[in-house]
C-alpha cells in the first residue's frame, strides 16, 4: 500500500524537476501549451506543476500568460555558486589574467566525458561570445582545460582507451582529435611540458591555453583555468610564449 502512495508523488515530482528544467531553456519565457508539449503531459497537470513553483519562488508569470525562472529561484543558484569555494578562490586569478589577455578566462573541472565551467570572466571591452557558460559543458577531449585534466586523470594509453570506450568522440571542428591513439599521444605532450593547447578544436577562429588550478591538494588539480583568444587577435603562439606567466599568475604570484 504504501508503494502505491508512494509513486505518484515520485512522478509529481520527477514533472515538477522536467518543468522546471524546461523554464530554465527559455529565458523570453513559455507559454502553458508549449511547456505541456515539451514536458509530455496533459495542461492541468503542467498547470499545476507551475502553480507549485510560482508559491515557492521559482518560476512567474509575465502578463501575456508565459512563464519564466523566479527570482527566488535565481537567487538561490547564484547564491549557492558565489559561495562556492572554488569560486570565490579563483576570482582573483580569473581577474589577473582576464586584465592581462582582454580576452574570456574561465575554470572548469573535469565530469566523465565533459568539462563544467565553473567560473568564467570576460573582459570589460572587445569580448566576443563564446558558447561556454557557467554550468555548462563542452566535450573533454577537443578543449585545453579538459584536456589538461585528462592528462593527469588518464596516464597511459590502457587508461585513454577504457575512458573512450565504445563511443565515438565528438568533432566539432576539422581539428578535433578523433581517436584514443591521437588522445594519448596529445595527452603525453601535455603532461611533458605543463599545459595545454586548444587550437580551434572546439569553436573555429578561437585558441586556449589552459594549466591546472591547485586549489584543495598542492598534487591533484582541483580544476584548470584558461585564457581562451580569438585566433586573430590572440594568437596561440602569444599565449605560449607568455605561458610561466600564466603559470606564476594562477600559482599567486608576481609574473615574470
Amino acid at each position: 500500500m504504501s508503494e502505491l502512495t508512494e509513486e505518484p508523488r515520485l512522478v509529481g515530482s520527477d514533472r515538477v524537476l522536467a518543468v522546471l528544467a524546461e523554464l530554465a531553456r527559455h529565458p523570453d519565457g513559455i507559454g502553458l501549451e508549449e511547456m505541456a508539449r515539451a514536458v509530455a503531459s496533459p495542461k492541468p497537470t503542467v498547470h499545476r506543476a507551475l502553480a507549485a513553483l510560482r508559491r515557492a519562488g521559482f518560476a512567474t508569470q509575465h502578463g501575456h500568460g508565459r512563464y519564466v525562472l523566479g527570482d527566488e529561484f535565481l537567487r538561490m543558484a547564484f547564491a549557492h555558486h558565489e559561495a562556492r569555494p572554488d569560486h570565490v578562490r579563483v576570482a582573483p586569478v580569473l581577474k589577473a589574467l582576464c586584465d592581462r589577455y582582454g580576452e574570456t578566462v574561465h575554470y572548469a573541472v573535469l565530469d566523465g566525458p565533459s568539462v563544467v565551467y565553473r567560473s568564467k570572466l570576460d573582459p570589460a571591452a572587445g569580448a566576443v561570445r563564446l558558447t561556454s557558460v557557467v554550468g555548462g559543458r563542452n566535450p573533454a577531449h577537443c578543449t585545453a582545460v579538459g584536456k589538461l585534466l585528462l592528462a593527469h586523470t588518464l596516464p597511459d594509453e590502457a587508461a585513454v582507451r577504457a575512458w573512450v570506450g565504445g563511443r565515438e568522440l565528438e568533432r566539432p571542428t576539422e581539428r578535433s582529435i578523433t581517436t584514443a591513439e591521437g588522445l594519448h599521444a596529445e595527452l603525453a605532450r601535455i603532461r611533458e611540458r605543463g599545459y595545454a593547447l586548444d587550437d580551434q578544436e572546439n569553436e573555429p577562429g578561437v585558441n586556449c591555453l589552459a594549466v591546472p588550478a591547485y586549489l584543495n591538494s598542492p598534487t591533484t588539480p582541483s580544476g584548470a583555468i584558461s585564457v581562451s583568444g580569438l585566433a586573430y587577435r590572440t594568437p596561440l603562439r602569444a599565449l605560449i610564449d607568455d605561458v610561466s606567466a600564466i603559470h606564476a599568475i594562477v600559482a599567486g604570484e608576481d609574473p615574470p
